[in-house]
């Protein structure tokens, strides 16, 4: 199940070509160009997508499956392809869309990169969570997916199928804020996930739900005791798996703020972790 993040709330198409090696492969291109071919809203850290409910998923071999933080570069560049193909939505037969596809996807990698390396001031800590696969599991599922969202760990080809992060900060930019904890400590001992989200073609298998729980394991780990997700507020599918994850309702997004940014209105869901002590 797909649930959180980069782009507006609508499904991806299932039809995209980006470049496996974003260090060999990455073309030049016109931004300006492409921004007059397709008119873009900025890309937010947490705008949340639910893609289509798929009735064919495959069912896969959970023994061969990795839940793990990342900062390798190969692994992250995977993931922001993930994100674009989940949260975006293509006209297979556009000029240029492939170019745009890649556009997203290197303006994606530079962030994740720079909030993990600790360059945005409004983030203290920031962590890349991701689940992956071998190749060989998932290679007669979908040549897209293998395609667009591999990686080699060890000498493994592997794929990104799953993806979010874990953000230490008081706030997310232009989201409503968490109440908790109260007074000192909102700045430390606050997070939020955002960037959730998992391959379509592997709905259905507990992925989000797993990468959840090792987004908690690690925030608890950062001496979290507050974490934070904001869902879109008719996005049912996503409130159904954060609330198997024990998170709650606090707040709703007001509807003029969410006119304002131009985007489906959120609501703030919320946990509380248990100390360090108690690990």
């Amino acid at each position: 199940m797909a649930v959180a993040v980069l782009s507006s709330s609508i499904s991806c198409s299932t039809t995209s070509i980006i470049s496996l090696n974003h260090k060999h492969n990455r073309s030049k291109f016109s931004a300006f160009t492409l921004s007059l071919r397709f008119p873009l809203r900025p890309i937010n850290l947490l705008h949340v997508c639910t893609p289509p409910h798929q009735e064919d998923s495959l069912s896969i071999d959970k023994s061969s499956l990795v839940v793990d933080e990342t900062t390798a570069e190969d692994q992250l560049w995977a993931a922001a392809c993930l994100r674009v193909r989940s949260f975006h939505q293509f006209d297979p037969d556009s000029f240029g869309v492939q170019d745009h596809k890649k556009h997203l996807a290197e303006r994606e990698f530079e962030a994740m990169k720079e909030r993990i390396a600790g360059k945005r001031k409004e983030f203290r800590t920031v962590a890349c969570i991701n689940a992956t696969l071998p190749l060989s599991q998932i290679s007669s599922v979908s040549e897209e997916l293998c395609a667009e969202c591999k990686f080699t760990d060890d000498g493994e080809d592997r794929v990104v199928v799953g993806t979010l992060d874990l953000n230490q900060c008081y706030r997310l930019p232009d989201e409503i804020t968490g109440k908790k904890p109260e007074g000192v400590g909102g700045d430390f001992a606050r997070a939020y996930l955002s960037n959730v989200c998992v391959a379509k073609e592997l709905h259905r298998n507990g992925l989000g739900y797993k990468i959840v729980a090792k987004s908690k394991l690690v925030a608890q780990g950062w001496g979290i005791s507050d974490l934070y997700v904001h869902v879109a507020f008719d996005n049912e599918p996503a409130k159904k798996l954060y609330m198997k994850s024990g998170f709650i309702f606090e707040n709703d997004e007001p509807a003029w703020h969410a006119r304002f940014l131009d985007r489906p209105r959120r609501t703030l869901l919320w946990i509380g972790l248990p100390g360090t002590k108690d690990l």
